[in-house]
């Protein structure tokens, strides 16, 4: 864009000086010049025009310049910048401190020289065209930045899954375990009302709550036989190991899945590990993956155990209310699996 491309609109109650801006402005080069004798019409035409630069006379009936400073003032957005010339036969320093404060950005006083009304023009399209450009420039950084955020973004959630599926892997070879825990847990937040930041959260940190398993060896956690009272101490651990591999993260993913891995063996009642956690005491994100662990790992055949009846699991989970789960996701939980809102593992149905 050429300064001579950008709009210059004049407001003044006399047509004289209207013409005489006009043909002063038009010889140096301006084109796209609009003007109004009317300041009632101010509001329309600058919708209309859309102008870079308004030439403003102080004085005029019905409605006069320093209302429409005033107007242009109170609904200026952050980050704008149209700049408006004063020109005005009022020569009194009180007309322009209050023009200034009302946002002018320069003053001229009439009878004035149009040679200067020019360059003055000129210099005020200069610094809008500049900020223009910088804003444009911003918007494009801006963007930028949005676009490397949301590649971040998903690179790190990638990463996330990534290490949930490789711990899963070594108790389920499908590694679709993690993948119904997470969606089933987030039928349940929404059923409990959560917010939808919170229910996205618990999506990205479900899957990793059994990733201290890493540090579980084979011969304990694909055991076909029941484990020792020593072995199952060890296996135990996976939830303190877990925990401390996602402690530290900045990101409320990290965050919610430390506080899960930690704390979805513990029982409502004070009965579970690893800190013996009772009722609200534990987080309800671990609250609400206890309930849908325990039942898809019911559900699933593994090397220690054939897959249970869906209806077996439900009312297993049904009976531990209030004894190792949480009576509200329960209560949420049964709803969900009677409007058959649950992932199953194939090729179990709901029955």
């Amino acid at each position: 864009m050429q300064l001579e491309d950008m709009t210059v609109f004049i407001v003044d109650d006399e047509p004289t000086n209207v013409a005489l801006l006009q043909r002063t402005l038009e010889r140096v080069g301006f084109s796209r010049i609009y003007a109004t004798t009317d300041p009632t019409r101010f509001e329309e035409c600058l919708s209309r025009f859309r102008p870079d630069v308004i030439l403003l006379d102080l004085h005029m009936p019905k409605r006069n310049g320093f209302e429409i400073l005033k107007y242009l003032q109170e609904r200026q957005v952050d980050g704008e910048y149209l700049p408006v010339l004063v020109l005005t036969a009022d020569p009194t320093a009180e007309a322009k401190r209050r023009a200034l404060k009302l946002g002018a950005e320069d003053f001229l006083q009439k009878p004035f020289d149009l040679l200067e009304v020019a360059l003055r023009v000129r210099r005020l399209l200069q610094t809008r065209y500049l900020h223009l450009q910088l804003k444009d420039e911003n918007s494009r950084l801006e963007a930028a930045v949005r676009a490397r955020t949301q590649e971040l973004h998903e690179a790190h959630l990638d990463v996330l899954r990534r290490l949930a599926h490789a711990a899963e892997f070594r108790d389920d070879d499908t590694g679709e375990h993690v993948h119904r825990v997470a969606e089933n847990a987030c039928k349940i937040a929404q059923g409990l009302g959560l917010e939808s930041a919170v229910v996205e959260a618990l999506r990205q940190a479900a899957p990793l709550h059994d990733i201290g398993k890493i540090a579980i060896p084979d011969a304990i956690l694909r055991k076909t036989s029941r484990l020792t009272p020593e072995e199952y101490e060890f296996m135990k651990s996976h939830t303190v190991v877990g925990a401390s591999l996602l402690e530290g993260g900045k990101s409320v993913y990290l965050q919610m899945a430390s506080r899960i891995a930690r704390s979805h063996h513990e029982h409502f009642d004070g009965g579970g590990y690893p800190d013996g956690l009772k009722g609200e005491a534990i987080p309800l994100e671990a609250r609400i993956v206890a309930v849908v662990d325990v039942f898809d790992a019911l559900v699933c055949r593994r090397p220690y155990k054939q897959a249970w009846p869906v209806p077996q699991a439900v009312a297993e989970i049904k009976r531990q209310a209030g004894f190792q789960f949480d009576p509200d996701v329960v209560r949420v939980f049964l709803q969900c699996v009677h409007e058959g809102a649950f992932l199953l593992p194939a090729p179990l149905t709901q029955s």
